[in-house]
């Protein structure tokens, strides 16, 4: 399935988790699969924005399989908790989402997943989007060394922070 490791987080050893690189394009019942996981992780950041109305909940399982970027997903076992999707330039990562299971929450699999992403682009930066007002979300990227660049209101009322890791 993919490269397997014991994980460290907080000086924690956690549970091994397994790391596969699938292309949700290739098979319509895992890319339903990752779109359940997507819902269900992003349904907790649409909680602290105060609104549903966000694009990873309204995505379709056709946009989600048609995605050209990359892929990393994260495994207890077989149950998939967590994945990030990204898309690159030359110079830069764009890392379109990091999603994790509810229950999958506070075992590092976020940091996990971004250190994944660091060691298959390297030399690049890394930039990344996320609801300003998501404490857990900035907490989490800021931990893995991003600084925030700014924030932008998109619909009235909703506000994101750009984030970047500089790779230097």
């Amino acid at each position: 399935m993919g490269i397997g490791c014991d994980v460290t987080h907080r000086g924690t050893r956690l549970l091994p988790m397994i790391f596969s690189a699938p292309d949700p394009a290739a098979d319509p019942y895992f890319a339903s699969v990752l779109l359940n996981l997507q819902r269900e992780a992003f349904e907790i950041e649409a909680q602290f924005l105060g609104t549903r109305d966000i694009p990873p909940l309204r995505q379709s399982p056709e946009a989600l399989a048609g995605f050209r970027g990359s892929w990393v997903m994260a495994w207890d076992g077989t149950m998939l908790i967590g994945a990030a999707a990204w898309q690159e330039t030359p110079s830069e990562v764009e890392l379109e989402k990091v999603m994790v299971h509810p229950s999958a929450h506070r075992r590092g699999v976020a940091s996990a997943l971004i250190a994944q992403v660091v060691e298959r682009t390297p030399g690049r930066d890394i930039v990344v989007t996320t609801g300003r007002d998501n404490p857990p979300g900035i907490a989490m990227y800021t931990r893995n060394g991003f600084v925030a660049e700014g924030d932008e209101e998109v619909p009235p009322g909703i506000w994101l922070r750009h984030l970047r890791l500089s790779s230097g």
